[in-house]
């Protein structure tokens, strides 16, 4: 037992490791500041109550985010292409109806209704929407950029896509 849990247990106080919280400090000693926590609350959220965004004629979404997730319902029609991108976020994409083919890891994967793909940290992956499609999407952490409306490789209409339909063919 270490020298300060023996002093703790003569002193009758309970020793108490860090929490996985704790951040040790740059400056000298093992001093340790907590993180501020993110405030999540209990909410119940129908779909049909969430506004629907509409980014392009091919391409809508709903938002709703918590304290350290988000979850995206994207309808998706025939043919949308979602452009090659990445994102520090990891993301897990639940395909609800529909089906979505990804160009991903060198590899091409076309994910079913019923089916997930779970995408890393910063891969680069671009999809297509096979036939009209509902996608459920989580991220963590929650995409600033989309909370932001700073996405505007999915605002551009279906010409300015023209390069990566070339791209994905080639």
């Amino acid at each position: 037992m270490a020298k300060t849990k023996k002093a703790a247990k003569k002193k009758g106080v309970a020793h108490r490791a860090p929490s996985k919280k704790a951040v040790r400090t740059k400056s000298a000693g093992p001093r340790l500041l907590a993180r501020k926590a993110k405030i999540s609350e209990l909410k119940h959220i129908p779909w049909n109550t969430v506004e629907l965004e509409t980014m392009n004629p091919l391409l809508s979404r709903q938002l709703i985010v918590g304290g350290d997730i988000m979850i995206a319902r994207v309808l998706l029609r025939q043919g949308c292409i979602v452009p090659l991108h990445s994102h520090h976020n990891e993301q897990v994409t639940f395909i609800l109806e529909g089906a979505l083919k990804f160009w991903i890891d060198g590899k091409e994967i076309v994910v079913n209704a019923g089916e997930v793909l779970t995408i890393p940290r910063n891969m680069p992956h671009k999809a297509e929407a096979l036939v009209d499609t509902v996608d459920i999407d989580v991220f963590n952490p929650p995409r600033a950029d989309w909370i932001n409306k700073e996405d505007q490789y999915l605002r551009a209409d279906e010409g300015q896509h023209a390069s990566d339909r070339l791209w994905k063919q080639g």
